[in-house]
This record gives C-alpha cells, sequence and structure tokens, in this order.
C-alpha cells in the first residue's frame, strides 16, 4: 500500500466545527418575529413551518436549489410576498436579518484548540453546502480556501466540488483529509474523489454500518482528530526513505 502524506485538512462546517440545528431553528423564530412587524400579511397566513414546508415543497419541483439555500428561501419568501400582498420592499432585509442570525453559532469546545493546532501541521480549507459566513463568525484566518456550494454552483456529494477545493488549495486529492459528519454528503462524496474521509461522529451513532460506507476514521471529538492527524503524520515521515 503506497503512503499518502497528508498534505491539507478540509472541513465540513454545520454540524461539524459547531452544532447547526439549534441555531437554525432559533433563526427561524426570529426571523418570523422580524417578519411580523414589517410584513404582517406575511405572518398572519403562514406559520414558521408552513414557510418550511412552502421552501420545502419549491426544493422538490427545482432540486438544483439545493447548492444555494439562501436563494432557495429568498425565492420562497418572494412567492409569499406576491401571494399576500405584503410589502417587497422588506425582502432585502428579511435575507439580511436571517443572515445575521445563521451566523449566530457557537463552536464546539474542542474546535478552536484543535483548528489551531492543526493550522501548524496541515494547510487548512472548507467545503460546505451551507450559507456559514466564516469571516462574521471570526474563523475565516483558520483557513486558506473556502469553497461554499452558492457560490460553486454545485453541491456535496458532487465530484466538481471537492476535486475544485483539491485544486484551489494546490494539492492531489489522495494528499488530502476531508472532515465531516455526514456519511452521504462528506465521507462517500470525499472518498469518490480518493481523498480520505473521517466521519465526526458525536453520538456513537452505528449508522455508518447500516449504511455500508466505510470512513478512514470515525473520531467522537476534535481531540481524537487531533491524536489520528498526528498519527498519520508519524507514520508517513518513518515510511519515507532515510537520505541518499
Amino acid at each position: 500500500m503506497t503512503t499518502r502524506t497528508p498534505q491539507a485538512l478540509l472541513f465540513d462546517l454545520d454540524d461539524t466545527l459547531w452544532p447547526i440545528g439549534p441555531v437554525i431553528a432559533a433563526a427561524e423564530l426570529g426571523w418570523h418575529a422580524w417578519l411580523a412587524e414589517r410584513a404582517p400579511l406575511v405572518t398572519d397566513k403562514y406559520t414558521v413551518e408552513q414557510l418550511r414546508a412552502l421552501r420545502m415543497a419549491l426544493l422538490e419541483r427545482q432540486p438544483e436549489m439545493v447548492a444555494d439555500l439562501y436563494q432557495l428561501r429568498r425565492a420562497a419568501l418572494e412567492a409569499v410576498f406576491l401571494e399576500t400582498g405584503a410589502d417587497v420592499a422588506h425582502i432585502d432585509g428579511a435575507m439580511a436579518h436571517f443572515h445575521t442570525l445563521r451566523n449566530a453559532v457557537t463552536v464546539f469546545d474542542d474546535v478552536l484548540p484543535a483548528l489551531e493546532e492543526l493550522r501548524t501541521m496541515l494547510r487548512l480549507g472548507v467545503i460546505t453546502n451551507g450559507n456559514a459566513d466564516l469571516e462574521v463568525i471570526g474563523l475565516h484566518h483558520h483557513f486558506e480556501v473556502a469553497l461554499a456550494s452558492h457560490s460553486f454552483g454545485r453541491a456535496k456529494p458532487a465530484p466538481e466540488i471537492f476535486l475544485a477545493a483539491c485544486t484551489a488549495m494546490g494539492v492531489a486529492p489522495e494528499h488530502a483529509i476531508y472532515v465531516g459528519d455526514d456519511l452521504r454528503l462528506d465521507v462517500q462524496g470525499a472518498q469518490a474523489v480518493g481523498m480520505r474521509a473521517v466521519w465526526i461522529n458525536r453520538s456513537g451513532s452505528t449508522a455508518h454500518l447500516d449504511a455500508g460506507i466505510v470512513p478512514d476514521a470515525i473520531c467522537a471529538s476534535f481531540d481524537e482528530l487531533l491524536v489520528w492527524v498526528k498519527d498519520q503524520m508519524r507514520h508517513n515521515k518513518q515510511d519515507q526513505p532515510q537520505g541518499h
């Protein structure tokens, strides 16, 4: 088996660096309250859940919109404003407010210390299907490259987005490792292009067994990830030919 020296480590964001469920739930409530003050015609007719159902129905009709969930949200909102006769002047403000709320994330406790150490060992990057703003969150300085599906035009697990990120970082896929929480989007997507993939599994799930997916490593925390990466670096150094 040939040695593949790690040169770059790329990350998913939502549910890998921070929990996203509570953030989106709070953001949707706050967003609905904002709309209630400025566009009550919308919120009088549609609850948070009903607006979500409209977005999901739109996504079923236009599945390509999975690459840009903000555009999906905006398109659904525009249709509702038109239907109810609400003042469309508030659409831009509504989207800006959601952006603020959606980026009010709290990283897992083990993430920042691990990133600080990992960036001294490897080049770091991001591939995400979400709309997190790393500058707003304050993490952008950790990463050389951050590739998001909404700007790229294709979403994970499409091979193109993984390959484009590797190209942007100047590394071959076999020298890059991808870290994420989703077995299909992250693990299978990365492995399909020749990257190694680490499954972040904080809950102790056995879903990989049912899915028949074999991650290159399974880590319950970023502390475990750090240990595994150090182990890869050490083994690869030992496997290098010594001198000439």
